[in-house]
């Protein structure tokens, strides 16, 4: 048979191989088929963790492995708004009881007995003393045989916030810290002035002052003065325990060179355990089954029972076996891959959002069509965060408590118009922010009482920004008709320093020349990189700049601090980057940021914010709004600003997800079947007269 006559056979083949294997599950799963249907999450990570050391990790990238995997005393109630804390490890919220005259404040901590850590070979003692061909060997720690563990005790958290005065370790939280536990400074100079001998610095053999052990399960924490925010960083990794036999195991002779320390494979009596951790691709989270369970919440929020949140209260969590996080650089193919199955829930960036999302005239935003064919969820939340325009109040121009600096920024504070901004670059998603106080935060005001009267009207039941004309006469006012400065006759220049992100930023830096030229005013971008940027807050050389903050813990106080002048980034290195000092909101700030919550506080943060209002060292700024997808066979899905233990709530139906899959992925076969048609009218013939030659052929010889 001739050779084109073969190919032509051989295509036909293949096509119809092609077609038969095709007649089960779909060719596009980047999983194994044998996982179809199981308990098994699937989502995905953009920027790969640097650290899962609790002592270290402070970002929220990392926070998504180290909140299920280690436990601090204590957690956020998953349901309840505004956030409110709740027992993890510990019996209950401890209760500060202050000593000597208020001198000092101590918090009594008792940990639940019969807690235990995951299975790891530290807690065996021949692998705390392995030879490095065995290590060499070794692709994972779980490698190694006859896992081990042992019982969560006092002295565990005790070891942990001795590590966070370690010399080599760098704790981003150190220095707050050092300010409060007693004597945790000069235990960190301590530990500076020991030799070098070894890798590991045997912290059970120096005992810090302010943290102490009162029996097995129990233990105290010495504060200088009063701090009741303390009690929100027990809920944070950095107060999770360690055991001494994890930090000794990792710190035997070969084991870093493999990537086998805490950053890498963290120890922990979370629900979760890291098996696999592959930061430039997968990372994966098995049930611990050690784990001591915990009954998912009874009560949240009004609402959370019709919306189907309360449907699993009392069972035992987690309920999903096993978690797979892949690695995703770019926005685009995770939405993608969202959008067939592969991925269980998924956030709303700008350019999937008109595909996802519509915006009704009164802004509340519903579902499109095609998401709800597929049974798709949405919620949204406000961030505990605020971004804003920042004015550095050492500038001779913008800055200061003259009248005349402060009638210029009270009319760009009405000029600039973040409704058209967040319309423009953020498709709604967020709110104006009245004030340094994010919704969800105790202090806050909605309505008619929260608007900032200084550049907002109450009209027809909303805020209404106030008529450019009031903008211009404020301008005049300070001595800037028509943008010019009457003394000089100048026109008035400003200048944004701005980081350099990519091709977006034409757009944004245009619009923002816009707002400042309805008055006239002429500004002038500096652009830079983020180090270079921080180095000019540092020195105070700039003059506006664009910066945010995300809270620390549910507390006014951790936004109010940023306007209090000692926090100046200047003078003291501290978080209020726009230098800003007043002495009466200074003032009324060390009397609130120590009271419990109450009205009186409440009256406080209004006084506080007024201040803000009238002075406008932030010219205005806004809170971002998260939206969050999830699929039909994903349950409990509630957004939590605090907390990122989310994944022990979840419940995933597998099957439904595999069917579903399925049908959304089906292959289009009737052009491969087309195809095939096509060839075997041409090739059938042409074989038929191909035999028919041989034939006769075959006869004439």
């Amino acid at each position: 048979m001739k050779a084109y006559m073969r190919r032509r056979l051989w295509l036909v083949t293949v096509l119809a191989l092609l077609l038969a294997a095709c007649g089960d599950g779909v060719l596009n799963n980047p999983y194994t088929a044998a996982d179809d249907g199981k308990n098994i999450l699937y989502s995905a990570f953009l920027e790969r963790p640097k650290h899962l050391d609790p002592a270290q990790s402070y970002a929220s990238d990392e926070a998504v492995f180290t909140r299920v995997i280690y436990e601090p005393p204590l957690q956020y109630h998953y349901l309840k708004r505004p956030y409110q804390l709740a027992p993890l490890t510990a019996t209950e919220v401890p209760q500060p009881r202050e000593i000597e005259g208020g001198k000092f404040t101590v918090y009594e901590i008792r940990i639940r007995p019969g807690i235990r850590y995951q299975p790891h070979p530290a807690f065996n003692p021949r692998h705390q003393a392995l030879d490095r061909k065995t290590i060499e060997i070794l692709r994972s720690p779980y490698d190694l045989p006859d896992l081990a563990t042992r019982e969560l005790v006092a002295d565990d958290y005790i070891y942990q916030i001795r590590r966070l005065a370690h010399p080599r370790l760098h704790s981003p939280i150190f220095g707050l810290m050092a300010d409060y536990i007693v004597g945790l400074r000069e235990y960190s100079e301590r530990l500076k002035k020991l030799p070098e001998v070894g890798a590991w610095l045997e912290l059970r053999s120096y005992p810090l002052g302010g943290v102490e052990r009162v029996d097995s399960h129990t233990f105290r924490i010495k504060l200088k003065g009063r701090y009741p925010q303390f009690v929100y960083w027990l809920a944070m990794p950095f107060f999770a325990p360690m055991p001494w036999e994890a930090e000794k195991f990792f710190h035997q002779p070969g084991m870093v060179a493999k990537n086998f320390t805490l950053d890498w494979w963290p120890v922990g009596t979370g629900p979760y355990m890291l098996m696999e951790n592959n930061p430039n691709a997968r990372m994966v989270l098995e049930r611990n089954p050690n784990y001591h369970g915990e009954p998912y919440p009874g009560e949240g929020e009004p609402g959370d029972a019709a919306q189907g949140l309360l449907a699993d209260a009392g069972k035992m969590l987690p309920f999903i076996d096993k978690a797979v996080y892949s690695r995703e650089k770019e926005s685009i193919p995770y939405w993608n891959k969202f959008l067939q199955g592969y991925y269980d829930a998924s956030n709303i960036t700008a350019e999937n959002f008109d595909q996802a999302v519509r915006v009704a005239v009164d802004g509340d935003a519903t579902l499109t069509p095609e998401m709800e064919t597929r049974g798709i969820g949405l919620r949204t939340t406000v961030a505990a965060t605020v971004y804003y325009l920042g004015v550095n109040w050492l500038d001779p121009v913008l800055g200061g408590s003259s009248e005349r600096s402060r009638k210029l920024r009270q009319a760009l504070a009405i000029a600039v118009d973040w409704e058209e901004y967040l319309s423009i670059f953020y498709n709604g998603r967020g709110i104006v922010a009245s004030g340094p106080v994010p919704p969800g935060i105790f202090g806050f005001r909605a309505g008619a009482e929260g608007i900032n009267p200084q550049t907002h009207e109450w009209k027809d039941g909303q805020a209404r920004r106030r008529p450019l004309e009031q903008a211009k006469k404020l301008l005049a006012d300070a001595g800037y008709t028509d943008g010019r400065d009457a003394k000089s006759g100048q026109p008035l220049v400003l200048y944004l320093d701005a980081t350099a992100r990519g091709p977006s930023d034409k757009a944004q830096f245009d619009w923002w020349r816009k707002q400042f030229a309805k008055l006239s005013i002429q500004l002038e971008i500096r652009e830079t990189d983020w180090n270079r940027f921080q180095e000019k807050l540092r020195k105070g050389s700039q003059q506006l700049f664009i910066i945010g903050w995300s809270a620390d813990y549910p507390d006014p106080e951790n936004f109010m601090f940023l306007l209090q002048g000692a926090q100046s980034r200047v003078s003291k290195q501290g978080e209020n980057a726009a230098n800003y000092t007043n002495p009466e909101f200074d003032a009324l700030f060390e009397r609130m940021r120590n009271m419990p919550s109450s009205p009186e506080r409440a009256q406080i943060i209004d006084r506080m914010t007024d201040i803000y209002r009238r002075d406008v060292p932030w010219i205005g700024g806004f809170h971002p709004k998260n939206f969050a997808l999830f699929h039909a066979w994903l349950a409990n899905e509630k957004p939590n600003e605090m907390a990122d233990n989310v994944l022990k709530y979840l419940r995933i139906d597998g099957k439904k997800r595999a069917a579903m899959r399925l049908a959304w992925n089906a292959p289009v076969l009737w052009p491969v079947a087309l195809i095939a048609l096509l060839l075997i009218i041409t090739v059938v013939p042409a074989v038929m007269a191909y035999r028919r030659r041989e034939r006769m052929t075959a006869k004439a010889t």
